[in-house]
């Protein structure tokens, strides 16, 4: 199985955290004596990984840029669902999904990962075209929900989205003019949170496939938020439903 990269602390404790023994070897930046990195090694070692120390500036030329906090590992691939009905056999209790409509930031991607694992959501589904995809970037920003939240890649969106309203799974998008306001849509049962581009937002197709369109409510001068902030404050909303119906 081909070994992928991960930088940053998150993304590299994370992975020794959850699956150690996927880590094939981990270079540090050796002038880097701080607390923080003594216990990333001892951790490392107490796993039986191999550290080994570098000049910051080979780190720099193996991930291609600074951001890497002086810490990078190569890894397996882990083994979390990539086929959607296998993921959605398992799962017990509604579904809360994420869907990703062209996302070409791998921040923003990175960014929604990490949402979508704080939120408790099943997976995070996108087309196989027009999206950054799960590089190392996004990897390192999602902190380690790239390790946790199923990454599910489709050839045909709209198709999946249909499959989706076939087990009964409620699709809703998000938009400047939805038909209800964030708060007045219904999160509680099996959902699909659908949401666009940085730019265009949901293609037509999409924005046609879902079952509901809904805004955020804006108090202030924006005319919109980030697409990562826009899926937190709804992935939230959804989460607080569904413990008030627990808890009703």
């Amino acid at each position: 199985m081909k070994n992928k990269m991960i930088f940053g602390f998150h993304a590299v404790t994370s992975r020794l955290r959850h699956e150690a023994s996927s880590v094939e070897e981990i270079f540090v930046d050796a002038s880097r004596v701080d607390r923080r990195m003594q216990d990333m090694v001892a951790a490392a070692k107490a796993a039986g990984v191999r550290v080994m120390p570098v000049d910051s500036s080979r780190l720099d030329k193996i991930v291609g840029t600074r951001r890497h906090q002086g810490v990078i590992a190569f890894a397996a691939e882990l083994a979390l669902a990539r086929n959607l009905d296998e993921l959605l056999d398992a799962i017990d209790g509604p579904p809360l999904l994420l869907i990703l409509d062209g996302i070409t930031d791998p921040h923003n991607l990175g960014a929604c990962l990490r949402v979508a694992d704080g939120v408790g959501a099943h997976a995070v589904i996108v087309p196989k075209d027009r999206a950054v995809g799960l590089n190392a970037t996004a990897a390192k920003v999602a902190s380690g929900a790239a390790e946790t939240v199923p990454y599910i890649t489709v050839t045909n969106l709209a198709r999946t989205m249909r499959e989706l309203k076939e087990r009964d799974i409620w699709l809703i998008g998000t938009s400047d003019d939805g038909e209800k306001g964030l708060y007045e849509a219904d999160f509680s049962g099996p959902t699909a949170l659908v949401m666009g581009s940085e730019g265009e937002g949901m293609r037509r197709l999409t924005r046609d496939t879902c079952d509901i369109l809904v805004n955020i409510p804006m108090f202030g001068s924006v005319e919109s938020l980030n697409v990562s902030v826009a899926s937190g404050v709804c992935l939230y909303e959804a989460r607080r439903q569904r413990l008030a119906k627990e808890a009703a």
